[in-house]
């Protein structure tokens, strides 16, 4: 099957949203769970487990749950609130990465001396990703490095067939020469936090031979 990041989700009784990121166990190169953007804002991203995938062979991939199972998944993404310095609670299933800081300002009210200078409290909104332990999570644009040290492009999906990962989906060139090509798993050295880091150089990335994955018009949405 493919997995296309950006592909519809849907479960057993209705649509859930969207295939943001895939999370695989760099040891076996095994994929275990999607992470599943919601299209209903106060619905978080979930972790998927890769055994309730149905199919993935048309779009929308299909899941064997119900949308009341769906949210009842564990969440991809968390925000807390923590003081200055602080670092979300660690996890013993989990790995966190924070992505973003959201500080927020306060302002003295108007009857103070020191009306209108912008000051912050002691705390702010930090929003991070959790993975379940030892195991990587392929985003998005995640970049693709070549032996030579060459940004080739980013991740745009991945090849699985038994479930274990045979290419990766390479989107590289500039916005009129766009193209992809599905790198065979064997010639990827490693992948981590940072990307995904080849075995061979950019000129042999070059002689593969292009594929087509998306199951969409390029320029139309999945969820149009």
């Amino acid at each position: 099957m493919r997995l296309d990041l950006g592909t519809a989700v849907c479960c057993s009784d209705g649509d859930l949203g969207e295939l943001a990121d895939i999370v695989i166990d760099p040891t076996t190169r095994r994929v275990t769970h999607l992470v599943v953007e919601p299209k209903h804002e106060y619905f978080t991203p979930r972790l998927v487990p890769v055994e309730l995938v149905g199919s993935a062979e048309a779009t929308p991939i299909a899941l064997t749950c119900s949308l009341e199972e769906a949210g009842k998944l564990e969440h991809a993404e968390e925000i807390s609130y923590l003081r200055l310095g602080e670092f979300p609670v660690d996890d013993p299933k989990y790995d966190v990465q924070v992505t973003e800081m959201l500080a927020l300002p306060y302002y003295e009210g108007l009857d103070m001396p020191s009306a209108g200078v912008t000051t912050y409290g002691q705390g702010v909104d930090v929003r991070y990703q959790r993975v379940p332990k030892g195991e990587v999570e392929i985003r998005r644009k995640s970049p693709v490095i070549s032996s030579d040290g060459r940004g080739l492009g980013h991740v745009d999906g991945l090849v699985v067939e038994g479930g274990e990962v045979t290419h990766v989906v390479l989107e590289h060139g500039h916005l009129w020469g766009k193209r992809e090509v599905a790198v065979p798993i064997g010639a990827v050295d490693h992948v981590d936090e940072e990307g995904v880091v080849l075995s061979i150089s950019k000129d042999d990335v070059a002689k593969l031979d292009p594929v087509r994955v998306h199951r969409w018009q390029h320029g139309t949405s999945p969820r149009a």
